[in-house]
């Protein structure tokens, strides 16, 4: 069992001098942000408005706040790190985060239209009875869980370097607090309140990576070039650094495995639950569609900036420091962040207290989101459907206490697991996504032939065929990056599912949805019956516009 190399770096970026102030100017700022957060608290009862906002979002609001969904304590601290450590590899998966808006711009029109909010009212278009509802659940459970415990942790180790603590009890310690006040936050939030701090997070992030990037620049006579070169100079590969093929967990592995990547991580990151529901709270289709535009244009510029942190981290700080601290570079922007100007300066503990501002947004508004999808999904699609229906009070107080069940979930196992190296549940979470989600949706939007067994085909087929890839790939197995590195059962080659599990997906959804020819006029009634109950009783008061 290797544990996690990050909890094994003794490192102080903030320095002695400085880290009174920064601790004091930070906790400061979390309790005016929660403060902030329980005066947006919604005190209304209607579950309609605290699921959605009564789809009452204007385009420029709501495009804020998807690209604000964008900003997480993963992007953040990863993205960067791998632009850092990995050059071109690094660079490319950002790229496909880009691209991954496009996926979802070409839906987000469909998804509004349909009426649904959550990935059972979607599954239903085309399917009737409880059992596509419970799919989605389980389906966005199987994604937010994994993402929960990789994002806690990474919030706890950043807070405990930020504080000058690297061993492990100060990291769960760290973990543990910061789990506690995303918790509150998400106890108390609705999809209304969450949008106005995402708006908020989006240009405090921007103007900090630009303002930490522009002073990277200045230590090279802002000369972009020059400190490309040092980048390339101080990275751990020379002359592999910008060329394909630097990752470590990929190097070797075959253009399929890129492909597999690049599958998994475009259609994965466009359909996580909480963009769908975001998307859903637009005033109209045409809405939709302009609040995506307006995400793509705010991140894209947060990825660029993303690019320029990476590379001025393996510049200023260099890849040796950053990979003996942690293997992934997660820890590059602060690094950077405490290079940039001399020790001692104001200006200093000011920039280390934005970094650290930020990446607390980051953490509180990704962990909101993506429990509070999880909560609207388990409560709306399962729960609110049992065999006695919630009323509207009791629906609200349900996705409240389902809020703090999945929180908690997520905050245990994070702990539980911190010394190990789980970022392969990343990938994994990415590629149900990519997996049970972009099919189905694409087949309930444009192929009138699915039904319900051929849903649930498509949708447990492919996280049945996702969780054991997964576990036979060498993020698992057989590497020294895996998570049992001594064990060698890794018999899948590729480092993503996606390849395999994305066209098998679509393929079960055909083959469970085709009949014998002999039941021709019982199926055409049988689908018949199950889309007039689609778009009537089990819809979320929407209409499927085809």
């Amino acid at each position: 069992m290797t544990p996690l190399l990050l909890g094994a770096g003794a490192l102080d970026p903030v320095g002695s001098a400085a880290r009174t102030p920064v601790i004091s100017a930070f906790l400061i700022f979390i309790g005016l942000c929660l403060l902030w957060v329980f005066t947006l608290a919604s005190q209304d009862e209607r579950p309609e408005r605290l699921y959605v906002a009564d789809r009452s979002l204007p385009p420029l609001l709501n495009g804020f706040a998807l690209a604000g969904e964008h900003i997480t304590v993963l992007t953040l601290f990863a993205a960067s790190g791998a632009v850092a450590l990995f050059g071109y590899d690094g660079l490319a998966t950002v790229v496909d985060s880009v691209i991954a808006l496009g996926v979802l711009l070409l839906l987000a029109r469909k998804i509004r239209d349909s009426g649904h909010f959550t990935l059972g009212g979607l599954y239903s278009l085309r399917a009737s009875g409880p059992e596509p509802r419970t799919a989605a659940a389980v389906v966005t459970l199987a994604i937010t869980i994994p993402l929960l415990m990789v994002q806690l942790r990474a919030a706890g180790i950043s807070a405990a370097l930020l504080i000058g603590l690297s061993s492990d009890g100060a990291q769960v310690v760290c973990t543990v607090l910061m789990g506690c006040l995303v918790a509150c936050f998400a106890a108390v939030a609705d999809l209304r309140g969450t949008s106005f701090v995402q708006v908020v997070k989006v240009p405090v992030a921007l103007l900090t990576l630009a303002v930490v990037t522009l002073l990277a620049v200045r230590k090279f006579s802002w000369d972009p070039g020059e400190l490309l070169a040092a980048a390339v100079d101080r990275s751990a590969s020379p002359d592999g650094y910008l060329s394909p093929g630097s990752w470590v967990h990929t190097a070797g592995l075959g253009p399929l495995n890129t492909i597999s990547d690049h599958i998994v991580v475009i259609l994965g990151t466009a359909m996580m639950p909480h963009l769908i529901l975001r998307v859903a709270a637009s005033r109209t289709g045409r809405s939709a569609r302009r609040s995506m535009s307006v995400a793509a244009g705010l991140t894209g510029a947060f990825f660029l900036l993303l690019i320029a942190t990476g590379f001025a981290a393996a510049a200023v700080v260099g890849a040796a420091e950053i990979g003996a601290v942690d293997a992934n570079g997660q820890t590059a922007p602060i690094l950077l962040a405490s290079r940039v100007l001399g020790h001692g300066s104001t200006a200093r503990v000011v920039l280390i207290t934005a970094v650290a501002c930020v990446a607390f947004l980051a953490v509180l508004t990704a962990v909101t989101s993506v429990t509070f999808a999880a909560a609207v999904s388990l409560t709306h699609d399962v729960l609110a459907r049992a065999e006695r229906p919630l009323t509207g009070t009791g629906e609200v107080r349900t996705l409240r206490t389902a809020v703090v069940a999945v929180c908690a979930v997520g905050l245990a196992l994070s702990v539980g697991f911190h010394r190990y190296p789980v970022e392969f549940l990343v990938t994994f979470s990415l590629s149900v996504a990519a997996t049970c989600v972009f099919p189905a949706l694409v087949y309930s939007f444009h192929w009138p032939g699915l039904d319900r067994r051929g849903l649930l085909w498509s949708v447990y087929g492919g996280l049945l065929v996702c969780a054991l890839l997964t576990v036979l790939s060498p993020t698992v197995s057989g590497t020294a990056y895996a998570l049992w590195p001594e064990a060698h059962f890794d018999w899948y080659p590729f480092h993503t599912p996606g390849v395999v599990s994305v066209p098998l997906a679509f393929l079960l959804g055909w083959l469970g949805s085709a009949r014998p020819a002999g039941g021709g006029r019982g199926i055409r009634i049988g689908r018949a019956v199950a889309r007039e109950r689609s778009e009537g009783g089990n819809a979320d008061h929407g209409v499927l516009h085809r």
